[in-house]
């Protein structure tokens, strides 16, 4: 279950693993360079977690171990070439490693509060080496420095259409206003490059991708669910190379939408 893929500045490729519990760099020739993590080796010993039961408060997980990851997302770097991992369905905390691959430290529990996460999603950092959490089971961005100290959250809150629907089950009456199915819950997230940086998020209810300020300030808004092009059906990654183009790993629909924006 490769959850997200991400290009280091040395042009080495990061694969996320959310199946094996795995984070591994390869090469442009393919070749495994380096593996963070550890994956279970003999299967009847995988203690196997519902992420819903965990979401729904029926299950507690283990407590997290250095160095090891339970369903981790996402992976950024500072500029020193440290590593910071969102992890993740489970673990809901972000880890950090030197670039050898050294654990440091780690941050983050279960739960509401400032500095804690509900399934973090997404992970990226600024040229100010600020780091943001996409939050996506508390419906926020949380915002950090290297150290794990919190900055500030941001909420995205854009009225909801009255015909937007969910593509799976029933659409409730009145917008829930925290949880992955809530308006504005960032299941993704990236930041333009440049010396005035942007940030996109997508959210899959109701389906749209948000352009804002790195303070939070929403400039822009488009798309929705659906199966047509321009629409979405659980966006699961973000990747922004210029101000006014965007690639959304769409993943329910089983494709990559490559946009191209044109402000007014």
């Amino acid at each position: 279950y490769g959850h997200r893929v991400r290009i280091d500045r040395d042009q080495n490729i990061w694969v996320v693993d959310k199946g094996t519990d795995l984070i591994m760099r390869f090469n442009l020739e393919g070749h495994i360079t380096m593996v963070l993590g550890r994956r279970d080796e003999v299967p009847d010993e995988h203690e196997w977690i519902s992420t819903r039961l965990v979401r729904e408060g029926k299950v507690t997980p283990p407590p997290a171990v250095p160095g090891i990851f339970q369903q981790p997302t996402d992976i950024t770097w500072d500029r020193a070439g440290n590593m910071y991992v969102s992890d993740g369905y489970i673990n809901s905390r972000v880890s950090k490693y030197s670039k050898d691959g050294e654990w440091i430290t780690s941050w983050g529990t279960r739960g509401a509060e400032p500095g804690q996460f509900n399934t973090p999603h997404s992970i990226l950092i600024d040229n100010q080496q600020r780091l943001y959490v996409a939050d996506r089971g508390n419906a926020r961005i949380q915002v950090f420095d290297t150290n794990g100290e919190f900055l500030r959250m941001i909420k995205i809150d854009v009225p909801v259409p009255p015909d937007a629907k969910l593509l799976f089950g029933f659409t409730p009456p009145t917008p829930p206003t925290t949880g992955s199915f809530a308006p504005g819950a960032p299941w993704a997230l990236c930041i333009t490059p440049g010396p005035t940086q942007y940030m996109y998020a997508v959210d899959t209810f109701p389906g749209r991708i948000y352009k804002m300020t790195l303070d939070g300030k929403v400039l822009g808004v488009y798309g929705k669910s659906g199966r047509q092009l321009g629409e979405f059906a659980w966006p699961h990654g973000l990747a922004c190379p210029s101000e006014n183009l965007l690639w959304v790993a769409d993943n329910a629909n089983w494709r990559v939408q490559k946009l191209i924006l044109h402000p007014k």
